[in-house]
């Protein structure tokens, strides 16, 4: 029976209840665990709305006259014009692919007949090539808005005309991660200073074969890793925490834990695990934690939390582990079983609740620890929107060059500063470096 009851949770789990992503969910479930005010939805009373405004520069101006006769048979165009009423339109201008021809003189001496050219720049090896601009193009579109190479280059070419072909979006991608490894180096000096890191890891396919997108991130900063391997060894392959030493939030996972730092645990997979065990499983000392670890944050969040409240919170945390654990025993080892005896979810649950109190309830010691770890979450979630819109890799190259590129991008974004222009700064050979 407790078989079939664990195979029915599964069954019925979904991202409130467990670690499957929200786009697995049915539409009418529930998606958020904040709890409610008396707050109506939408903007509230002060916020400041955004609108198109008119410009005070306009490109062009069409001034539109009056003509004809008035109804007293005055003309129009003999009468002075009182006042001009303005509307205007924001479009984008024709689209076109600019060319730029260089000439390089090349001169004779009457004297000696030597043969001298004028140099061409070094952003123009050959004779005909795309511009950095158009390579930035093909790099956004593919690399931040996961569109497939193939339209891509349909993308360009509706647009402009003319377009790269596949090969090249695939160059153009490679010469990006070569030009961008010097500022990986001094990323990962930059998150090895840090005193908090949040990490986290999603699976991602090559060539059909599983493997892993991991990232390592905080609030200046984001690294992104691609390797087969889900556990230490992609870790040493990034190169930034097996060397930290500060203190990393994360989801428990157990490589993670073998990390010689300081740890802290995100509390938004323990609510829904909670949650899980207090639907499916009837475990009412989990329904009451939740209630009571929502309650405690909602008080921190709106500043209302007080020591004293933080004393009895922990005190009914270590109250209602126990009652876990009295409800849920362990289980007995049978006559000739091997290895580690499996507990039941609920008592593994309040045994890591137990072991881990510490990690769990940093945020209630730290006005500057956060609650969970959705900071490495938001920022690990674009790989499940490009798993949906094109995929995996085709190499661990692939992988590789996207990881590095992408985090690039986010650095950036992160800082204040304009994808646009540090792409193109790339291919233009003088890289726009963030702050480090």
């Amino acid at each position: 029976m407790a078989k079939v009851q664990d195979l029915k949770a599964q069954l019925q789990a979904d991202s409130t209840t467990s670690s499957a992503p929200p786009s697995t969910d049915k539409p009418w479930k529930p998606q958020s665990e904040r709890m409610k005010t008396d707050r109506s939805s939408g903007a509230q009373l002060g916020h400041i709305g955004k609108t198109l405004e008119m410009s005070t520069q306009p490109d062009d101006v069409i001034v539109l006259p009056v003509t004809g006769h008035c109804r007293c048979g005055q003309a129009w165009d003999a009468v002075p014009v009182q006042d001009r009423l303005a509307r205007q339109v924001f479009d984008l201008p024709e689209a076109r692919l600019h060319v730029t021809e260089y000439q390089a003189e090349v001169k004779i001496s009457p004297c000696c007949t030597a043969r001298q050219q004028a140099v061409f720049p070094t952003t123009v090896p050959g004779q005909v090539q795309y511009g950095p601009r158009v390579h930035a193009l093909t790099t956004v579109l593919n690399t931040v808005h996961f569109i497939p190479l193939a339209r891509t280059a349909e993308l360009i070419r509706t647009l402009y005309g003319s377009a790269p072909c596949e090969g090249t979006v695939v160059l153009n991608l490679n010469l990006a991660a070569e030009r961008l490894e010097a500022f990986e180096a001094q990323l990962k000096d930059a998150l090895r200073a840090e005193p908090v890191l949040y990490a986290d890891e999603t699976g991602s396919k090559v060539n059909g074969k599983l493997h892993w997108l991991h990232i390592v991130t905080c609030a200046s900063y984001t690294l992104y890793g691609h390797h087969q391997s889900r556990g230490h060894d992609a870790l040493v392959a990034m190169g930034v925490l097996p060397d930290y030493r500060g203190l990393l939030m994360h989801d428990a996972w157990r490589t993670y834990l073998a990390l010689p730092m300081d740890h802290a645990l995100c509390n938004a997979h323990l609510l829904r695990e909670l949650r899980g065990l207090s639907e499916y499983f009837q475990q009412r000392w989990a329904g009451e934690l939740r209630e009571a670890l929502q309650l405690v944050y909602h008080q921190r969040k709106t500043k209302i939390l007080t020591a004293d409240s933080i004393v009895a919170f922990k005190a009914r945390f270590d109250a209602l582990v126990t009652a876990g654990l009295v409800s849920n025993p362990a289980m007995e080892r049978v006559e000739g079983q091997r290895g580690r005896v499996k507990q039941n979810r609920a008592r593994n649950v309040a045994l890591r609740c137990q072991r881990y109190k510490r990690e769990m309830l940093r945020f209630l010691d730290d006005e500057g620890m956060p609650f969970d770890n959705n900071l490495a979450e938001q920022g690990i979630r674009m790989m499940c929107a490009k798993r949906k819109i094109s995929g995996g890799f085709r190499s661990k190259q692939g992988g590789a060059v996207f990881c590095r590129i992408r985090s690039y991008v986010a650095t950036l974004q992160k800082q204040g500063l304009s994808v646009w222009d540090g792409l193109v700064s790339i291919f233009a050979g003088d890289v726009l470096m963030p702050a480090f």
